[in-house]
């Protein structure tokens, strides 16, 4: 194994992959130890590094002016504080055993070299699902996941002149992108396999969701799955095609998920989870290796409401990784408690956020409980402007503990779902969330929260005899 001893005193931490954990892990191994204890090569096969992926469909719909506004630390800023960054450099190969990675160093000319490592870091990220359909790799279909995506796309929208666009799925990344081409001036058709929109809530949450994408002028196909891309006479995709019908389509987004980007990992023997993420204990260390970490979209993390390992693919969850990992790596310590699955997105003023679990989750998880809706404002029902909020609360039977919360509402209602995650990672029962003593005033809430008084319902609900 090539080690410190044999170049020198200092370690060498190798760090695969440039964005939120990568670099936010390189960052924080840096504070904590100058350039004459460690060395820090970073490589990432992209042309930027430590960029914001969830404000791309804001860029490509021209909320955000400009790519550059979407980078927090260009790869020159990483270099003035002794951290190689190696751009257009992908790693083909680990080798725990030995203690390197393989990487082509020209992803034009393709020359491949080997760097040792004393500590690494992988934080390769997750990629978007490309189902193996007739036509999926045709020009004019994009994926949507890093700068050069968005990048690819814009050229795209910029050479394409037809104004149709279709795109495939309904999550967060799918109903953000439909938006975006909205804005844009594009006639937008999501195809989505699922009865509702936004599998991330219950079918009735999502299907409020649906109303409101409708209303805008999407047109949606739900409970459709997609079987092909036909092409024109040029190569380039012309529509999305069904069981049932066929969708003109000038460009074509893929909006249908992502999944760990783990082949690196899979093909050096590294433990992966059911989900395909790499897993790893508290500190973010690969279990069964000593001086290997990953983190970001790659790994699998801890659901403390249910205790089950879910891939969760979040820039929040990435950063934090990150900054644990550069810790540990530096020599210091610290640990990632795990998450409770919040998210936050919108479709124009629609504001959709969820946390905790949803009914199918709790019921994988074998736990009995109730559900309830409820109706309410996001400010005094007399005050000016107040707008509409329905909320969505899980609580266990038994004990009253709070499972899940889902809201979807106008302006105020998204942010409100951080009572309910503060709430789940302090295992609050539904009593204790309705007794919380929440700031009130009629331009800010109702007199009793939206969220309370959701809480209320189902504490009423639990406790009624059976």
């Amino acid at each position: 194994m090539n080690t410190s001893a044999a170049r020198g005193a200092r370690d060498r931490l190798v760090v695969i992959g440039g964005d939120a954990a990568g670099m936010s892990a390189a960052s924080q191994a840096r504070r904590m130890k100058g350039p004459d204890e460690l060395e820090i090569v970073a490589f990432e096969r992209g042309h930027f590094t430590s960029y914001s992926a969830c404000g791309i469909p804001y860029w490509v719909g021209g909320d955000v002016d400009g790519r550059d506004r979407l980078i927090a630390r260009t790869p020159e800023e990483h270099r003035a504080r002794d951290i190689d960054v190696r751009l257009r450099t992908e790693v083909t190969e680990i080798d725990v055993d030995r203690g390197r990675v393989r990487g082509a160093r020209d992803l034009e000319s393709g020359a491949e070299v080997w760097t040792s490592y004393d500590k690494l870091v992988i934080a390769t990220g997750a990629r978007p699902v490309r189902p193996d359909l007739p036509g999926i790799d045709a020009p004019g279909v994009h994926g949507v996941q890093t700068l050069d995506d968005g990048q690819a796309l814009l050229d795209t929208l910029a050479r394409t002149g037809g104004r149709r666009a279709v795109v495939v799925g309904a999550g967060y990344i799918g109903v953000e992108m439909a938006e975006a081409l909205i804005n844009r001036g594009y006639e937008v058709t999501v195809v989505n396999r699922g009865r509702e929109p936004m599998a991330t809530l219950d079918p009735d949450m999502g299907r409020l969701v649906r109303e409101a994408m409708t209303g805008l002028g999407i047109t949606m196909v739900d409970d459709a799955e997609v079987t092909a891309l036909p092409t024109g006479a040029d190569g380039r995709v012309r529509a999305v095609a069904t069981a049932d019908a066929e969708y003109p389509a000038d460009v074509v987004v893929l909006g249908i998920g992502v999944r760990p980007e783990n082949i690196l990992a899979r093909d050096a023997g590294l433990p992966l989870g059911d989900h395909g993420g790499l897993l790893t204990d508290r500190s973010m260390r690969v279990r069964g290796q000593e001086n290997v970490w990953a983190g970001g979209d790659c790994v699998e993390v801890l659901d403390l409401v249910s205790g089950q390992l879910r891939h969760i693919p979040l820039g929040t969850h990435a950063n934090k990784h990150g900054q644990i990992i550069g810790t540990n790596a530096g020599g210091g310590y610290a640990t990632f408690p795990g998450v409770v699955g919040t998210a936050v997105s919108k479709v124009c003023d629609l504001e959709i956020a969820r946390t905790g679990l949803r009914e199918k989750d709790a019921h994988r998880a074998g736990l009995r409980f109730e559900a309830v809706t409820i109706e309410s404002t996001s400010r005094a029902g007399y005050y000016p402007n107040a707008a509409p909020m329905t909320v969505k609360m899980l609580a266990e039977l038994g004990t009253g503990r709070l499972l899940g919360v889902q809201i979807v509402g106008r302006e105020g209602a998204g942010k409100r779902v951080d009572i309910a995650a503060v709430a789940l990672t302090a295992g609050m029962t539904v009593h204790q969330v309705a007794a919380l003593d929440l700031g009130y005033a009629p331009p800010f809430s109702p007199v009793w929260d939206p969220v309370q008084v959701a809480a209320r319902k189902a504490a009423t609900k639990i406790s009624a005899p059976r």
